[in-house]
């Protein structure tokens, strides 16, 4: 028997979206200076969704000036005060999260079930496990007296727009600093919301201002000499323009960057949960993950069992309407990221390796990419080297461990990578030669506060989450 699912959408009513918005500036929100704005569309309809200010230099000055003129008070408050504030924002988090799910999917196109089952508790825990630190940063292991930097400048993604604001903003503001953050061009709408939490939850004026607006906007944001601390979240190519921009300075950065991630089976791995585990790493949010394993390395002996399962699973994955609870793959972020992944996946075709992607119909309206899988790939392919951001898996193969290892680390990233086996010690040995940030072992995808992320190589350097995550806002 055949069983069909029912559409069970989530009610769009349950956020208000207002026509435009502005600047969030010490604690209000204006107009930009010169009155540009630009336009936030719906990536699975195309309806525009909202108009939204251009942050230019200006905008810029001004909401730096009002981040340093608040970091005098904020930073002298007691460690337990900065943690009421957190704590408060965290409980509006978790009382508006339903709002906020909402919205994160109009905006970014992914799953509702994503954004309000991943997405969003990990928001609130952040804020939560930071307010815990607010007033022990004299035992997070970084001196006797660690002090705040001063003024961050903050520049986060489109892939996980609110979680990447609470991975940046909590630890920066339980260390005592004040901030200036700048969403991305095609997701603005949850950091917007977020100002009006920060209002909500009496945080001082200027502790937390948020710029929209393109990439000049970050650009003017980064070099601006009145920030003391730079932390960035997105492609290769751009932080590496902003460490070109730092260097010289006096400026502390972390950038955390792109992945090509591998996930390596070995013959003795559970094949059902194992592929769980790769569905959960390339299609969760589309692939549109820094840390996705989009490497899948098979041991030959068991590749085509798997890829057989995988084939299978792949073929009940629904595609479709981001706000219906039963959809697993949503809308690509945008017209020109679609575009990018398209003309990868078609290299992959011209370089001779072998496409599939199971029968599915997409929508008419929107950005849209089927859940693709191929096969015959070899480490010369574009598709194994580039990140694509899509939901594009390439399968390789191997027949011994070191294989294996040599095959996962011959990539110009080192973000993420995947074990899957039911042996510890091969698990340990494996892991322990992988040039990766982090690496998951029959999981993926797991993600928790209390845990330090961030990569080697082009993926980046520094680290966040946890107490480490605390040392990039600190001066030690």
């Amino acid at each position: 028997m055949t069983f069909t699912y029912t559409p069970a959408p989530e009610s769009r009513a349950v956020v208000d979206i207002a026509s435009s918005y502005g600047l969030f500036i010490d604690g209000e929100f204006r107009e930009a200076s010169d009155g540009k704005v630009f336009k936030t569309v719906s990536p699975s309809t195309e309806e525009v969704l909202s108009e939204v200010a251009q942050a230019n230099e200006a905008d810029v000055d001004a909401a730096v000036k009002a981040a340093r003129k608040a970091f005098e008070k904020w930073s002298a408050l007691p460690g337990s005060e900065r943690a009421k504030y957190l704590f408060r924002i965290a409980r509006i988090i978790q009382e508006r999260s339903r709002e906020l799910a909402v919205l994160e999917t109009l905006d970014n196109g992914k799953p509702i079930k994503e954004t309000r089952d991943a997405d969003l508790p990990l928001v609130a825990a952040h804020f939560f496990y930071y307010a815990g630190w607010a007033d022990k940063l004299e035992h997070a292991g970084f001196g006797a007296n660690p002090r705040p930097l001063g003024v961050a400048g903050q520049v986060i993604p489109w892939n996980f727009p609110l979680l990447m604001l609470a991975w940046k903003i909590a630890p920066a503001l339980a260390a005592g600093n004040t901030v200036v953050l700048k969403p991305a061009e095609t997701t603005p709408l949850s950091a917007l919301f977020f100002a009006d939490i920060c209002r909500r939850a009496g945080l001082p004026k200027g502790v937390v201002n948020i710029l929209t607006g393109d990439g000049s906007t970050g650009a003017a944001l980064v070099a601006h000499e009145g920030i003391d601390k730079v932390a960035f979240t997105g492609s290769t190519a751009v932080g590496k323009a902003i460490a070109r921009t730092v260097a010289g300075t006096d400026k502390k950065l972390t950038l955390e960057l792109g992945g090509k991630g591998a996930n390596i089976v070995f013959d003795d791995a559970p094949i059902d949960q194992t592929v769980e585990g790769i569905v959960n790493g390339i299609f969760f949010n589309q692939g549109q993950v820094c840390c996705a394993g989009s490497r899948l390395l098979v041991q030959e002996s068991v590749q085509d069992e798997l890829l057989d399962a995988l084939k299978r699973r792949m073929s009940t994955l629904r595609v479709g309407d981001p706000l219906d609870k039963n959809t697993d793959v949503g809308a690509i972020n945008s017209a020109e990221q679609l575009a990018r992944i398209t003309a990868l996946a078609d290299s992959g075709v011209t370089e001779g390796a072998e496409r599939w992607a199971p029968a599915c119909e997409l929508p008419s309206n929107g950005y849209w990419f089927a859940p693709t899988l191929f096969t015959n790939v070899t480490q010369a392919h574009r598709i194994a080297r580039e990140e694509i951001f899509g939901p594009v898996l390439s399968v390789l193969t191997f027949r011994t461990p070191a294989e294996a290892v040599a095959k996962a680390n011959n990539s110009e990233y080192g973000l993420s990578a995947g074990i899957w086996t039911e042996k510890g010690s091969r698990m340990l040995a494996v892991a322990s030669k992988l040039r990766a940030g982090v690496v998951w072992a029959n999981t993926f995808n797991k993600f928790d506060p209390t845990s330090p992320f961030g990569g080697y190589k082009e993926s980046g350097f520094g680290r966040e989450g946890g107490r480490h995550g605390l040392e990039a806002y600190l001066d030690v």
